[in-house]
């Protein structure tokens, strides 16, 4: 029987990249997204072994029907994807967009990695790759304040989480993937442009599916990104913000 992967947000960009890999590695995929047409494009490349189940993570219910239907599927790896960000200063950017965004990149994952991880636990195997961003290493980012905030979040669950299971030899093992800029439709839904130069999904996702079998807490895909949250460590917190205020007026500019 083929290992089995979980994979919301999986229409398009890095979601769907780690569709492909995992589907070349010979795991049977459940793709999970809103947007059903594109799940089912999607499906028909794959070919035998996908199975589609259109779902809003932004709601809670909904992330306990996709637990619920899946459950009995033996599911060995699960991945969260979805989410999505704003650009705009706190005060300007709509608390509806803010809050679905929260519910997405935080609820959501937190909801699927507990439910899912307390099936893994038992069962004594399992991966849970959740996909966070560079943003949530930093000290937070004037202009997409809540998207930093969310991204921290998922960070400091995961890596709680990961020495959790270390302390406890446990055979399952979660990871946060933390890239910089990824040439996505990220910039579609944020309503901007990055300001630097970006990865391809693709990359982005060998990257990630490599740390993740190599047990990696924290995978950051770019040598470049590493570097930078490193130095940021060591900077002054005020400078830090000032700087990545910057970066993100930028984006609205360009």
């Amino acid at each position: 029987m083929a290992k089995t992967a979980l994979i919301t947000g999986a229409s398009s960009g890095i979601g769907r990249e780690i569709a492909r890999d995992l589907y070349g590695r010979g795991f049977r995929i459940i793709l999970c997204a809103r947007r059903e047409e594109r799940l089912r494009e999607l499906a028909a490349e794959l070919g035998e072994n996908t199975r589609v189940i259109v779902c809003d993570v932004s709601d809670r219910e909904e992330c306990l029907r996709l637990y619920e239907e899946t459950k009995s599927e033996k599911i060995s790896v699960l991945v969260n994807c979805a989410g999505f960000g704003a650009v705009g200063s706190f005060e300007e950017v709509p608390l509806d967009t803010e809050l679905r965004m929260i519910d997405t990149n935080i609820t959501a994952v937190h909801m699927l990695t507990k439910l899912f991880l307390k099936d893994f636990v038992a069962a004594d195997r399992g991966y849970i790759m959740n996909i966070a961003s560079s943003a949530g290493l930093m000290y937070g980012g004037p202009m997409m304040a809540t998207y930093y905030a969310s991204k921290a979040y998922v960070v400091s669950l995961t890596s709680a989480i990961c020495e959790e299971l270390k302390s406890t030899n446990s055979r399952v093992h979660v990871c946060a993937v933390c890239p910089g800029p990824v040439d996505t439709e990220f910039n579609d839904v944020a309503n901007c442009k990055f300001g630097v130069s970006s990865i391809t999904p693709e990359f982005c996702a060998q990257k990630a599916i490599e740390g993740m079998f190599n047990k990696k807490c924290i995978i950051i895909p770019e040598k470049s990104i590493k570097a930078l949250c490193t130095g940021a460590k060591f900077a002054p917190r005020s400078l830090v913000l000032k700087i990545t205020g910057k970066v993100q007026k930028k984006k609205l500019e360009d």
